[in-house]
């Protein structure tokens, strides 16, 4: 058995591009940032930025075009995949992320070049792929109660 799986949070680097296969099926491309910082042996700040490029399908990338931008906060779920081609000779390799799980974050209007999209997208998780049978989402009011249902008397 085998884990293939990548989480990222970074920043989108440039808007996406997407292109229809087959004229109803999308695939969005796009480039995302991760930074980590941390003190030298000098004891000065350095920041060291790292370029994934991304790849979603179907129902997400559908999501992808019409939310997210070049600045906007992500949170990234999916698999590391590489491919090559040929091109006037030479062999070019590329190493992406497949994603398949999606979060956008920050807070609305925070986004730079969202265009105000947090507003409606914030906290909001999509996965591209969907189960005709999937669970409805847990939310406050289905959540069971500790005590057998009182909660009047909770001291917070």
């Amino acid at each position: 058995m085998g884990v293939n799986k990548a989480i990222l949070v970074g920043n989108v680097g440039r808007d996406p591009e997407v292109q229809y296969i087959n004229e109803n099926v999308p695939v969005a491309r796009f480039t995302l940032a991760t930074s980590e910082t941390y003190k030298d042996k000098n004891g000065e700040k350095v920041t060291q930025t790292e370029w994934h490029n991304i790849v979603v399908w179907r129902g997400l990338a559908k999501v992808v075009e019409q939310y997210v931008k070049k600045g906007s906060q992500l949170y990234i779920e999916g698999k590391i995949t590489h491919r090559q081609y040929e091109k006037d000779g030479v062999t070019k390799y590329f190493t992406e992320i497949v994603a398949n799980s999606m979060q956008m974050l920050g807070r609305a209007g925070e986004n730079e070049g969202g265009g105000g999209v947090a507003n409606t997208t914030t906290n909001t998780t999509t996965t591209q792929e969907t189960k005709k049978d999937a669970e409805p989402p847990i939310t406050d009011d289905s959540m069971p109660d500790f005590d057998g249902g009182a909660t009047d008397d909770l001291p917070f």
